[in-house]
């Protein structure tokens, strides 16, 4: 086994960074400027999925629909509203880690469901506080199948230049997890999403005390105990 993985790709949301406050909040507004209504189990049911199949779902819940581009554009420029004036921190061991990885030289690619407007907003509320740490940026809106098809982290090892197979990808969900396993990547899960003895995937509750290489390890020793993805109920959103 080697020490370190040959590039390593962050999700965003959820394993960097917990938005999932303000996505509420934003859809709430969104919903109720045009004369619906929202709630918790409205939010549960957009929960792990792609921003396209929240917007479709709000659609279908308005009296008087708006084109999903447009409800789509509104729902992004409120969110993007909401990150400004929150006060949005790392997730514990986010930063650290982050910056362990830059200071190894090792490859990195941030790898988000989010469209890069979202991207673009916490990177200037919150990663850019550490600098510029990611070599290549992959946004739901720019692949022509989002998470959790393979096809983000296919493209960001691609970029990087690395076969996925040497790259360690950090995920919070099992929309994320099916689409970093689907690539073939090693993957560990962070927080809820709990995967379990026998799935392939490595689990650790947050990146807090946890280093590049112990990760690494997680997700090796993971691997080499095959079985069925993760099934685990749906967290944040990615």
């Amino acid at each position: 086994m080697t020490a370190h993985p040959g590039a390593v790709l962050f999700d965003m949301d959820g394993t960097l960074v917990d938005t999932e406050p303000l996505w509420y909040a934003a859809e709430y507004d969104v919903m109720v400027a045009l004369g619906g209504t929202w709630d918790e189990q409205d939010q549960a049911a957009c929960l792990g999925g792609p921003v396209h199949r929240t917007v479709a779902y709000m659609a279908d819940r308005l009296t008087d629909p708006m084109p999903a581009d447009e409800l789509g554009d509104l729902l992004m420029t409120t969110m993007e509203r909401h990150i400004a004036a929150a006060d949005l921190q790392w997730l514990p061991g986010a930063r650290d880690l982050v910056l362990q990885v830059r200071e190894l030289g090792l490859p990195t690619a941030l790898v988000s469901a989010s469209w890069r407007r979202i991207i673009a907003a916490v990177e200037a509320k919150v990663i850019a506080t550490v600098g510029d740490v990611f070599d290549v940026v992959v946004a739901g809106d720019e692949v022509a199948a989002t998470k959790p098809h393979p096809e983000p982290y296919l493209t960001a090892a691609a970029v990087l230049g690395r076969p996925a197979g040497d790259c360690l990808a950090l995920e919070d969900s099992p929309t994320g997890l099916a689409s970093a396993i689907a690539a073939g990547c090693r993957v560990v899960a962070v927080g809820a999403p709990a995967a379990g003895p026998g799935t392939g995937v490595a689990t650790v509750p947050d990146l807090a005390g946890h280093s590049v290489a112990t990760l690494w390890a997680l997700a090796q020793a993971a691997i080499r105990q095959p079985g069925p993805s993760p099934s685990a109920p749906r967290t944040r959103r990615q």
